[in-house]
Order: structure tokens, then C-alpha cells, then sequence
């Protein structure tokens, strides 16, 4: 029996960032009136409280915030993956975000590697950012 592993569900929120992964495009949330991008997607800027948002693609740049290696599977879908490394990524723009850190070793991970955004398959036309030493 195959284990799936879960998928986004996007909502009205989330939506941009999802179909702009799913076109390999790279985009984050900018409040129109402090200047600033975040990341969770929200309704209302976490800096100023303003609902006056807009996407945009950003450089898809950062580097390796904290890491941690995964050696025992959360479940049966992941079991295949380990080891794998998930990092918060501290983008240029400013956002800190979790994902995969790809394209090394999990050893090879460490605090302060440059990294940048790729996209790998994760099924059902889902195409979820991760992130690979640059």
C-alpha cells in the first residue's frame, strides 16, 4: 500500500502563491503601503496592519537560517525521503520560510549556506518551492 504524502489546499489567500509555483515562478506578498514582504500569506500586512497587498515575484534568494536533519519519518509517506534536511530559510527580501533544502547532502547543510528556490514534483500537477545550494 503507497502512503501519499499531503498536498497544499490552497485557498483565496494562499492561491497566488501556489499557482505562481505551480508556472515556477517564485512570489511573495508586499504590502503596498509599508514597502514590506512577508511570508505566511495573509489578509493583512504583519507590519503595519494594512490590507493594501500585492504579489510579486522576488529573487527566490537566501541562505540557511537553522536547519535540522530528518532521520525518523513522520509518517509512512516520508519514509523513503530520509534523511532529508527542512530549513528556515532567511530570504533577501526579508521573510524567513520552511522548506527542503535539495540538490546536497543533508550533512552538507549549514547555517549561513546560500541558497535558491527551485520547484520539485510533488504530484497531481503540485509544484512545491524547495531550496538548493547556490
Amino acid at each position: 500500500m503507497t502512503v501519499e504524502k499531503p498536498l497544499p489546499s490552497p485557498d483565496p489567500v494562499t492561491a497566488p502563491y501556489w499557482n505562481a509555483a505551480a508556472e515556477r515562478r517564485f512570489v511573495l506578498p508586499r504590502c503596498e503601503d509599508c514597502g514590506r514582504h512577508h511570508f505566511y500569506p495573509r489578509s493583512v500586512c504583519p507590519h503595519c496592519g494594512s490590507s493594501q497587498l500585492a504579489w510579486g515575484e522576488v529573487s527566490g534568494r537566501g541562505e540557511v537560517y537553522s536547519y535540522t536533519v530528518i532521520h525518523r519519518a513522520p509518517s509512512a509517506a516520508f519514509a523513503p525521503d530520509v534523511p532529508y534536511a527542512v530549513a528556515l530559510i532567511a530570504l533577501e527580501e526579508g521573510p524567513h520560510l520552511m522548506s527542503h533544502v535539495v540538490g546536497c547532502a543533508p550533512g552538507e547543510v549549514h547555517i549561513g549556506l546560500p541558497v535558491q528556490v527551485d520547484f520539485r514534483d510533488a504530484g497531481d500537477g503540485v509544484l512545491l518551492p524547495v531550496f538548493a545550494p547556490r
